[in-house]
């Protein structure tokens, strides 16, 4: 029997879900306040209800362990960035390369799912033209390529192109990573081109504006400044089309986003899933790799990200991740668990005992300059300075979190990442992988100084571990501790460490010839060591 696009894809994703994303969908897109179909069209309801699912589905809020799936347990660790205390399916779980398919579908399943993304999407881009209220497409493309370049960046080929065709297939097609990407750019042009025609005191989408309170202006500045982020992405597989796309968003007159306060937060308003993980299930803690950064380095911010410890009182103290918890205590679990949430836990923006924020945050001015900083090694037009963007992003990473000491910070020649050291198991004890320093050497070389920049990137993006991992796949930096122990047969290099994740359970038994076929879109077999298509190995120079 053949089907048609849309109902292959409900049916795919549908099934992903414990919950009926069927009658959510009807939920948000029809008549969402109970009001009148002629007062919902007279107050843009009907086209602008569709967005509030697509903010709350880029990092989905709700449920928590939707979200533990999505994002923690795979790139906020792979990323360096935090660890489980937990010995998760009997201690082999893709933290530690045994991947569990059940895991590793959410990042797709969650975008893609009747809630999502894609879907409302399509249905806001479908009224806009029949309403004629290109803003609201405007908006919606944008906020599409911010989603959906995370979904492309952890499995590389997608459904993106082909998503919502009319007519009978028999399958959904997949789009390989790179056409994904010119289409990305494409998209982001025809938004910059329409949100420029339009003035910024426009109300049509206030109300529905989970950033930036229907500033129109400041959607230019996140759409360039997403552009350059793309661009320097594909700067190493593409560096031609990368340096006309960087200097696109280095020259257009909307500008960047260069100060925090226009920092892209989703202000959803609900508990953030970081402090339930962190807090009430305790099962997040400080990765070693940041330990052996921030406390090498003195940062200032790293009491602001970390608490400190108690198994090491008045420290910051991680843990490795990839660790085989069960076996120090024979598969005791509950004796695992009550030493190694000694560990730092997240700090206290994200500590259910203070006053943890409800933010959702995804772009920071910080990287902004960070970029600008490649953008200058690379001889891109409109860059400026490497060193001064370099420092600019430390300031404004310092403001942003209002830490103190910047300039003793920027000016320190002599720190340099620490080794760890496991208080608990000395056996995960490892050297620090870097030397670098923080002072900017005009003596260095590009390749080093590309790891200054990006070892400060890294930390002023957290707690975005998604964002965090896809630039340590692309640069090899920071240098990240490996795993302790790689259950994957073999599938996944320890010191190469792991590069995507297989394409998702929900996909491949729903949609079989479309995976089948994708697998022949990528430079190597469907696991978690088959790099991507920005993912160049060598130098970055």
């Amino acid at each position: 029997m053949k089907l048609t696009t849309r109902n292959i894809l409900v049916t795919i994703f549908g099934m992903s879900f414990l919950f009926s994303c069927t009658d959510d969908f009807d939920a948000l897109n029809q008549d969402p306040n109970g009001v009148t179909d002629t007062q919902s069209a007279g107050d843009f309801i009907d086209i602008g209800g569709p967005f509030d699912p697509i903010f709350q589905n880029i990092y989905r809020y709700d449920p928590a362990w939707h979200t533990q799936l999505q994002h923690n347990l795979n790139a906020d660790t792979f990323s360096g960035y935090m660890a489980p205390p937990l010995p998760f399916v009997k201690g082999v779980n893709t933290t530690n390369y045994g991947f569990v398919d059940f895991w590793d579908q959410w990042a797709w399943d969650v975008p893609y799912s009747a809630r999502g993304v894609m879907v409302n999407v399509e249905v806001i881009q479908n009224l806009a033209k029949e309403k004629e209220l290109p803003i609201f497409s405007a908006l919606a493309l944008i906020l599409k390529v911010e989603a959906m370049h995370r979904v492309t960046d952890v499995y590389g080929p997608i459904i993106y192109s082909n998503y919502g065709l009319d007519g009978t297939v028999d399958f959904v097609a997949f789009d390989a990573q790179e056409k994904v990407y010119r289409q990305f750019f494409q998209e982001l042009d025809e938004a910059v081109a329409i949100l420029s025609q339009i003035d910024e005191n426009n109300g049509q989408f206030k109300a529905f504006d989970l950033v930036y309170d229907g500033n129109i202006p400041s959607w230019i500045m996140f759409a360039n400044t997403l552009r350059l982020r793309l661009a320097i992405r594909i700067s190493k597989v593409d560096p031609t089309q990368a340096k006309i796309e960087g200097e696109k968003a280095l020259s257009n007159p909307g500008g960047l986003i260069t100060s925090n306060d226009k920092n892209f937060i989703i202000k959803g308003g609900q508990t953030h899933p970081l402090s339930i993980f962190n807090s009430s299930w305790n099962d997040v803690r400080m990765n070693a790799s940041m330990e052996s950064i921030l406390v090498g380095y003195e940062d200032p911010r790293g009491t602001k990200m970390f608490q400190e410890s108690e198994v090491v009182e008045g420290t910051l103290k991680g843990l490795r991740g990839g660790m085989p918890l069960l076996d120090k205590y024979n598969g005791d679990d509950s004796q695992q668990k009550s030493d190694y949430v000694a560990f730092s836990k997240l700090g206290n923006t994200y500590d259910l005992s203070e006053n943890p924020t409800t933010d959702i945050q995804l772009l920071v001015a910080a990287e902004t300059h960070f970029l600008k900083a490649e953008a200058a090694l690379r001889g891109w037009t409109g860059a400026g300075d490497a060193r001064t963007n370099y420092e600019r992003g430390i300031t404004t990473s310092f403001s942003q979190y209002e830490a103190s000491g910047r300039v003793d910070y920027i000016s320190n020649s002599t720190n340099t990442p620490l080794d760890y050291i496991d208080p608990l198991t000395p056996s995960n004890n490892i050297e620090a992988l870097s030397d670098v320093t923080i002072a900017w050497n005009e003596a260095d070389d590009n390749e080093k100084k590309l790891e200054k920049i990006i070892t400060q990137k890294w930390i002023a993006m957290f707690p975005d571990g998604q964002e965090a991992w896809s630039e340590f796949r692309r640069t090899g930096y920071p240098k990240i501790f490996p795993v302790v122990v790689n259950n994957s047969g073999g599938t996944v290099d320890t010191e190469i460490q792991v590069r995507r994740l297989a394409f998702p359970a929900s996909e491949r038994s729903t949609n079989p010839q479309g995976v089948e076929d994708a697998k022949s879109l990528l430079k190597g077999p469907d696991n978690a060591g088959t790099r991507l298509w920005w993912d160049v190995p060598g130098g970055n120079f």
